[in-house]
């Protein structure tokens, strides 16, 4: 079996599974943030952290350790241009990923405080509110980066010697 056509399917693969439950986790966290329902967000936080750490993580893990492989067999040069705005764009989608994390255990720890409804304690809504607002600004700027990300993997407007 080609080694090339396994590690580009993983890098794919990998690539599917991150925006995927991305756009999952974002479209799910957004509706449930509207109901108020302190023991639904309670569930889907908790829901979403796991999905985070079970798909996300290793996902985003993989991309890089194949993306890097890909670029060795492809004879790819780690100077070029493309390779700087690439690794410029998972870069920033870390830089974003990573305090969304935080920010949905938070979440989660907010919603799961028996003692305050997320209605009813005005203090306790405002910290949700202001978090979602940061979760989703945060979000945002990484989905666009990925879809950037995948237009330079399919048209590659850069030299990637």
């Amino acid at each position: 079996m080609d080694s090339y056509l396994v590690l580009k399917l993983l890098h794919i693969l990998s690539a599917v599974v991150v925006a995927g439950t991305g756009f999952g986790i974002a479209y799910f966290m957004f509706m449930v943030s509207r109901s108020k329902d302190r023991r639904a967000i309670a569930v889907t936080t908790r829901h979403v952290v796991l999905a985070d750490w079970l798909f996300t993580t290793p996902a985003i893990v993989l991309q890089l350790i194949t993306g890097i492989l890909l670029m060795r067999v492809l004879d790819y040069s780690f100077d070029s241009l493309w390779f700087q705005v690439v690794i410029g764009l998972y870069a920033l989608i870390a830089a974003c990923w990573i305090p969304v994390v935080f920010i949905q255990y938070r979440l989660r720890a907010l919603a799961s405080d028996h003692s305050k409804e997320l209605a009813g304690d005005e203090t306790t809504q405002r910290e949700f509110q202001h978090l979602m607002r940061r979760w989703t600004l945060l979000g945002m700027a990484a989905f666009t980066a990925v879809l950037v990300l995948f237009w330079i993997m399919v048209f590659k407007p850069f030299p990637t010697a």
